[in-house]
């Protein structure tokens, strides 16, 4: 039987070792945690993840999570509009969708050829031309004949493979939120959209009815500089005061977020993108996937995405390989197709960057004057067509 070893049970990994598995790979699963479970947050299912996510399992029921999200438009914090909302568009609108409920549906998707085991924090990989890799956490040794690094930024796969690529902070700091359905205030219960200021950001999403059987409204707020190293109390009343003078709802979501909703981050990205995603060894080889191989600023809400198709795009290429030199030429596809398409992506994200970091006077009229131009472009392309490969 073939074998493959997932390094990391997030959304990356979950999907990935799902989709292996409905492929007839006998497939671990391994999370350093002792326990898999989801972030208390949301994210954007923009239509490449969408359709990602539904070429690696039609039967995931993914309409039933995801609330349809219209586009909001873009205001200044005085609520005068920058871009104003649009009804439709070409292609699926992208959908919210609460953590909870997709990491419930992944895992539902696993199926019984994945084992998972948690505690386990990979330390070494082994590669060799004839040698299936091996990988351990200092006491197991585990070999397969394909090991996919899906363990996020800080991977310690792509650290021994790749060492040219290195997390550095992206100059933002993020804060993340989930205010359950029955505490949204009165002035958010419509909420959608997003806000620039001189480098600051909110982003709200409304979730729908259903999210994590509690509904609610995701928010998002950034701002330029490193992380605070306050507790996650004094952090939300420094966000409180940075907004307080927004237009509604970003104060009144605020007001009603609680201290242990809030999930800080710093912004980190990798530069440069590793010069190859898939590193062959004996019948098989080690390929990066997810953050770990194009980790990027969360601005345009790819990174999820990005990651979906990444486990579509192997899934196609090698779902079906025998370990082997049809094995081998399937990952190797694999990189071929993804370095482009992540760099591709990872450029726009780039871009969204300067636009938020934009500050003083004359870049803030620069931004606001060419903001509703190129935003459309920024979030319809190259994103929308994407399509798994045959």
């Amino acid at each position: 039987m073939r074998t493959a070893v997932v390094v990391g049970a997030g959304l990356a990994g979950l999907a990935t070792a799902g989709a292996l598995s409905r492929s007839g790979w006998h497939v671990v699963l391994l999370e350093r945690g002792e326990r898999v479970a989801a972030p208390p947050t949301a994210l954007v299912l923009w239509p490449n993840g969408r359709r990602a996510l539904e070429s690696l399992d039609a039967e995931g029921g993914w309409s039933a999570i995801a609330c349809p999200l219209p586009d909001g438009g873009v205001r200044r914090p005085d609520g005068q509009w920058l871009v104003t909302p649009r009804s439709g568009g070409a292609g699926p609108a992208p959908g919210a969708v609460h953590l909870e409920d997709l990491y419930d549906a992944l895992m539902a998707g696993l199926g019984d050829l994945v084992e998972i085991r948690t505690g386990f924090a990979v330390t070494t990989i082994r590669t060799g031309p004839g040698l299936r890799p091996v990988i351990g956490d200092g006491r197991t040794e585990i070999e397969a004949d394909l090991v996919v690094a899906a363990d996020g930024i800080d991977s310690t796969l792509r650290r021994t493979l790749a060492p040219e690529s290195a997390a550095v902070g992206s100059g933002f700091a993020a804060w993340q939120a989930v205010i359950p359905g029955y505490r949204v205030p009165p002035a958010g219960q419509s909420a959608g959209g997003e806000t620039l200021g001189a480098g600051y950001r909110f982003v709200s999403i409304p979730l729908g009815e259903r999210a994590a059987g509690q509904g609610g409204v995701y928010w998002v707020a950034t701002a330029a500089g490193a992380p605070r190293p306050e507790s996650p109390a004094t952090q939300l009343e420094l966000l409180r005061r940075w907004f307080a003078d927004w237009h509604p709802p970003v104060g009144e979501l605020l007001a009603a977020t609680h201290a242990d909703e809030l999930v800080p981050q710093e912004v980190r990205e990798l530069r440069p993108l590793p010069r190859s995603y898939a590193f062959p060894s004996g019948p098989g080889g080690v390929v990066l996937l997810g953050d770990a191989a194009h980790a990027m600023p969360h601005h345009l809400g790819q990174g999820a995405c990005l990651a979906f198709e990444d486990a579509a795009t192997l899934r196609a290429l090698a779902g079906e390989a025998a370990p082997g030199p049809a094995l081998t030429a399937a990952l190797e596809a694999y990189s071929r197709l993804r370095q482009p398409r992540a760099t591709t992506v990872v450029r726009q994200t780039r871009r969204m960057s300067a636009v938020v970091q934009a500050r003083g006077r004359l870049a803030l009229r620069a931004r606001d004057a060419a903001l509703n131009h190129m935003r459309p472009r920024i979030l319809s392309a190259p994103f929308a067509d994407w399509r798994p490969p045959d």
